[in-house]
């Protein structure tokens, strides 16, 4: 049964002015999951397509962030699943590394935090992204994530202490002396 209010003239325009106003957060969080630019804006996309074509199975009052998020994590999973054995094959990349001149003193086109950020594990580089990035409560991202309150600590206490480390190896930080332990 569909709620006026979701679907209504009135819930249409705010189920659409809140899904609208979600969209950086979900970039946010998709880029941080994939670390692409391109394939983080693909997931956002189909995350806002799915959420508009489930908009009438929307609890109004509920919180639309945490939907949304789900909605961008399932997908994510099952395009990492469905294009586990692909190699993707990109011309214009291709082109330019064949063309490229050897240059050493580049700069890096990724800071030191993306790169920290991409050797954590998924589970932490994800709970990280919820909890600090994306601003939701330990229980918000258990739930999104489908885990226990405990175990969504555990892995953004992990994942702090392994940024930490990887940032600042040779430091006296909490996190290196918790890993040596």
């Amino acid at each position: 049964m569909k709620t006026t209010e979701a679907t209504g003239a009135d819930g249409g325009d705010a189920f659409r002015r809140d899904l609208l106003a979600v969209l950086p957060h979900l970039r946010a969080f998709a880029r941080g999951l994939c670390g692409r630019p391109d394939f983080a804006d693909d997931l956002v996309q189909e995350t806002a397509i799915k959420a508009w074509s489930a908009r009438d199975r929307f609890m109004p009052g509920s919180n639309m962030r945490a939907w949304t998020f789900a909605i961008l994590r399932n997908h994510y999973l099952s395009e990492l699943r469905r294009n586990r054995h692909q190699a993707e094959y990109d011309p214009d990349s291709a082109e330019r590394l064949l063309v490229m001149d050897a240059d050493q003193e580049a700069p890096l086109h990724l800071s030191d935090m993306e790169l920290a950020l991409r050797k954590l594990s998924p589970e932490r580089r994800e709970a990280l992204m919820l909890i600090g990035a994306g601003g939701f409560t330990y229980e918000e991202a258990a739930k999104i994530c489908g885990c226990a309150v405990g175990t969504m600590k555990s892995r953004v206490a992990r994942a702090r202490d392994q940024l930490a480390h990887l940032l600042d190896p040779e430091g006296d930080t909490i996190g290196s002396e918790r890993q040596q332990a």
